[in-house]
């Protein structure tokens, strides 16, 4: 098909006017001329009538242009159809999560994810912190969301959420009458907390040391939910991220522990290997991340 030729037509017979269609498209009059002559030729038929004064299409002219703006209507759509498929957001990603975040977070951010890419075929891998770091320095993953920290530096980290946890108690435990709570009532508490590379393991070693806090004992359970039936029960206390724990305190099972003048805050970061920028599913999660969660330091 002459797309160009048919194109520098269809400008001509809308413009009528051989120097202003020259200009429209960058090029020069005779090259329409030649363009349009061509045409005539290929149809064996006079397209145009034209003088010094005026420019009239004849009716198979006419015929040849309600044609040609759909062929090149057609084209164009077809042209961009096949761009976007060679752009779409298809084949695999994979990330991994700690739990936190894997459990709690992630799966509505997947969702949405899917519904704008269907073709994207995802896969999740959720373990703790120390896990999904090691995970993305192997490739394993393509990129991972982290709760804890890492000094890793072959890895980028970059915070995209603010998260804040809550000391949480059974409804039936003695301090979840209290209004307020100060730290020093925090003293020789039984403690039931993640394994040791979690993020929120992490997190409360930080607060019991920063804090100088007497731990009576310490629970180990390496699942969030573990340690809420734990708590639920009514055994000790835990420090557990808000979207953790927030359907449990509506639903009246989990009971939050003031603790006065006092916020528990950390960053949830994603990280990846600098390699993984090239690859335009990793960007476009990235992208729906910062989305989401307009996160500011």
């Amino acid at each position: 098909m002459q797309y160009d030729a048919l194109k520098i037509f269809v400008t001509l017979v809308e413009v009528k006017n051989f120097t202003k269609t020259a200009e429209m498209l960058l090029m020069s009059q005779p090259s329409v001329s030649l363009h349009i002559k061509n045409l005539e030729k290929e149809f064996q038929t006079k397209l145009l009538d034209r003088s010094p004064k005026y420019l009239k299409v004849t009716p198979t002219g006419q015929m040849l242009y309600d044609c040609a703006v759909q062929m090149i209507r057609l084209y164009e759509q077809t042209r961009q159809h096949i761009t976007e498929h060679h752009h779409a957001i298809k084949g695999e990603l994979k990330i991994g999560a700690s739990f936190t975040i894997g459990e709690y977070i992630l799966p509505s951010l997947l969702l949405d994810l899917q519904q704008q890419h269907p073709e994207l075929q995802i896969q999740a891998t959720i373990g703790n912190t120390e896990e999904i770091v090691e995970a993305v320095r192997l490739y394993e993953v393509d990129i991972g969301l982290i709760e804890g920290q890492t000094n890793n530096k072959e890895l980028q980290v970059v915070p995209f959420m603010e998260d804040e946890l809550f000391i949480v108690a059974s409804v039936h435990h003695p301090l979840a009458k209290r209004e307020q709570v100060s730290i020093s009532e925090l003293h020789d508490q039984a403690w039931i907390t993640r394994e040791v590379g979690s993020g929120t393991r992490e997190y409360l070693n930080h607060v019991i040391r920063s804090n100088g806090l007497r731990a009576k004992s310490f629970l180990t359970i390496s699942s969030n939910q573990g340690i809420k039936e734990t708590i639920i029960n009514g055994y000790g206390l835990s420090l557990l991220s808000k979207s953790v724990i927030e359907r449990d305190v509506k639903n009246g099972n989990l009971c939050i522990i003031p603790v006065v003048n006092t916020r528990f805050t950390r960053r949830l970061s994603y990280l990846f290997a600098p390699i993984m920028k090239e690859k335009q599913n990793v960007l476009t999660f990235m992208e729906t991340l910062k989305a989401t969660f307009p996160y500011t330091e």
